[in-house]
C-alpha cells in the first residue's frame, strides 16, 4: 500500500493503478510473495517504466535500488495508518468496498441496481457532495486526483496485457 501511494503521488494515478494491477497478477496469479522486497522492487521498476513509456512521459522511472530503499524505509507508513483509522471510523472492515461521495459505503458485491440508484441520485442533485476521502490523508494532491487514471481504452488494454 505504501508503494502504490508513493507512486501515485510521484507519477499519478494511471501509473500507480497500473502497478497495483500488475502486483495483483504478481501475487494472485504468479504466486510470488509481496514480502520479497528485491523481487518486488524489480517488478515495480519494470512496470513503472512500462507505464511511463506507454504515456510517452519524459519522467525518469524509479530504479530498482530507489524502490528497494523506499520499501526498506518507513516513508508513507503514517499516511497508510491514518487511512486505516479513517476506514475503521467509516465502518469499513473488509474489501471490496466503494466509498461514494465520501460517506456512502457500498459492498463490492452489491447489485448494479444499487450503484445505478446512487449515481442517479447524484445526477439528480447535479453535484457530488464530497470528493475523495483519502486524498488529503494519503498526501495525494487534487491535481493528481483530477487527472484520474484509466480511460475505458486503457482499462481494457491493461486487462488484455495481464490475461494469462
Amino acid at each position: 500500500h505504501r508503494l502504490i501511494q508513493h507512486i501515485g503521488k510521484r507519477y499519478g494515478l494511471f501509473v500507480s493503478e497500473a502497478l497495483y494491477d500488475r502486483l495483483n497478477v504478481y501475487y494472485f496469479v504468479e504466486g510470488h510473495a509481496l514480502n520479497d522486497k528485491p523481487l518486488l522492487a524489480a517488478v515495480a521498476a519494470e512496470d513503472i517504466a512500462r507505464s511511463l513509456a506507454q504515456m510517452n512521459s519524459t519522467e525518469i522511472p524509479m530504479s530498482e535500488e530507489e524502490i528497494l530503499d523506499f520499501l526498506c524505509s518507513n516513508e508513507g507508513r503514517r499516511e497508510i495508518e491514518n487511512a486505516l483509522r479513517a476506514l475503521d471510523r467509516l465502518g469499513v472492515h473488509g474489501i471490496p468496498k466503494f466509498i461514494i461521495e465520501g460517506s456512502r459505503i457500498v459492498d463490492g458485491a452489491a447489485s448494479p441496481d444499487v450503484f445505478a440508484r446512487i449515481f442517479r441520485d447524484i445526477v439528480a442533485k447535479g453535484r457530488v457532495e464530497r470528493g475523495p476521502v483519502f486524498g488529503e490523508i494519503l498526501g495525494v494532491g487534487d491535481d493528481v486526483i483530477s487527472q484520474g487514471s484509466y480511460t475505458r481504452e486503457t482499462l481494457f488494454e491493461n486487462i488484455a496485457n495481464h490475461v494469462v
